[in-house]
């Protein structure tokens, strides 16, 4: 894994400032294929995308933050720039951070986003999106994830847009006794299946492949059936509630498909939606898309508020290691650039001195462990200098030490070895030099 030099910009377009249309508007057409298309820009090394039923993220590391938005248009050209987020390198970082801690959910504290980001980030990994600068990041957001669900009560209560869902048709309407459909068998699927059994007599799961659907059936705790989606027609007539959470690029139903339907909720949480508009139109028809579900995570935003208090206070320390660790590991690669540099140097001036006399073992060992300790104590200043300058966010130091010390660089010293001779030891390392072995360098 190569050390990135550039910069991390992110934009957003999410539920807090985009309708659901724009939402729709703003998001490609998979992660995996938007990630390839933002590393096909040009100045553009790294590349991650996430895309949920509320949000549309994409980040970069470019050469500079103008290069990066310019790559990042992909997200913000279809939408108007009010609804758009953009993001510098530290904004970035500490939104994924929240993000995976569930603080900007829909439903706070939901658990669903923490293995959306982890599909996301395999999924841009498997294309060669992920090095080290977002590697860094993500994998660092994902243990704040972790950590938050794991030490806080920020979960509690209503953990998903599914159960929100089941819980606004249930307030709106009787289930018991009832038929619910729900259409999709991904994650949020399951959770609607589920979430739906406890209220309902017969789930009916359809989804594009069936045996999938089957297995969600399989695993609620009520009488369950499984379909394809050719059967929505049919069996839509029979449920008094649809859920629908596929991962389609389009709608799954056809605009007359709830024609002859009667009274249904219908709750479509799916980005792009399942459902079309004209459902909407149809009088014994409800749809609730994700502007709906506000009103029900209202309850749960208050119950987690003061656990929400710890899990920011969980970011900001995370948050603030991770810099921490960005800036040891940009010095850290300055200074192996310039013991490398060093090295290169050292070995060639000890060949050249082995070549012009001859020296038993325990001469060279001692003129070995003379140039080790030369090396060390040149470049001990710098090295403290370096790791100070990365502490204090010194990158043009930073920077100029890498263009002096770049580990590709030639055979030749550079300029501050150039010249030096015996007199130039220290007087405590040549003291402990045999006398023939200082004759022999300096007639050398």
């Amino acid at each position: 894994m190569r050390e990135q030099t550039g910069v991390i910009v992110g934009v957003r377009v999410s539920h807090q400032q985009a309708s659901v249309d724009q939402l729709e508007a703003a998001a490609a057409e998979s992660q995996r294929h938007a990630v390839e298309s933002l590393l096909a820009k040009p100045g553009v090394g790294e590349a991650f995308v996430l895309q949920t039923c509320n949000r549309a993220e994409g980040y970069v590391v470019a050469s500079d933050h103008g290069t990066g938005l310019a790559a990042l248009e992909l997200f913000t050209r279809p939408v108007d720039d009010d609804v758009v987020v953009e993001m510098g390198h530290e904004a970035s970082l500490r939104h994924l951070l929240r993000v995976a801690a569930g603080l900007e959910s829909i439903v706070l504290g939901e658990e669903q986003i923490l293995g959306q980001l982890r599909q996301a980030y395999e999924a841009a990994r498997g294309v060669g999106g992920i090095d080290s600068l977002l590697e860094d990041g993500i994998t660092k957001a994902i243990h704040v994830g972790e950590r938050a669900r794991n030490e806080t009560g920020i979960n509690d209560g209503v953990v998903s847009l599914a159960s929100a869902a089941v819980r606004l048709v249930d307030r709106e309407c009787t289930l018991e006794g009832e038929t619910a459909l729900v259409v999709g068998a991904g994650e949020m699927g399951q959770l609607a299946a589920k979430a739906l059994a406890e209220r309902v007599d017969h789930v009916v799961v359809a989804n594009r492949t069936v045996p999938h659907a089957e297995h969600v059936a399989e695993a609620v705790d009520v009488e369950a059936s499984a379909v394809g989606l050719s059967a929505l027609d049919v069996v839509v007539e029979q449920a008094r509630v649809v859920v629908s959470a596929t991962g389609s690029n389009g709608p799954v139903f056809d605009p007359d498909a709830f024609v002859d339907a009667g009274e249904t909720a219908v709750v479509d949480i799916a980005q792009p939606r399942d459902v079309p508009d004209e459902a909407d139109t149809i009088p014994s028809i409800t749809v609730y898309d994700l502007d709906a579900l506000e009103s029900v995570t209202q309850e749960t935003h208050a119950q987690r508020r003061e656990a929400a208090e710890e899990v920011e206070a969980l970011v900001d320390e995370e948050f603030e290691h991770l810099l921490t660790q960005y800036k040891r590991k940009r010095a850290d690669r300055v200074i192996s650039a310039m013991y490398e540099s060093a090295e290169r140097v050292k070995t060639a001036e000890l060949n050249t001195a082995m070549a012009h006399a001859e020296f038993d073992d325990d001469q060279r060992e001692v003129l070995e462990a003379m140039a080790d300790s030369i090396v060390s104590q040149l470049l001990a200043a710098p090295t403290k200098s370096l790791r100070d300058a990365a502490e204090e966010d010194d990158w043009e130091t930073i920077q100029t030490a890498l263009e002096l010390f770049d580990p590709d660089f030639g055979p030749e010293p550079p300029a501050f070895v150039e010249g030096m001779n015996i007199e130039d030891i220290p007087e405590g390392i040549r003291d402990q030099i045999p006398p023939a072995v200082l004759e022999q360098l300096a007639d050398d």
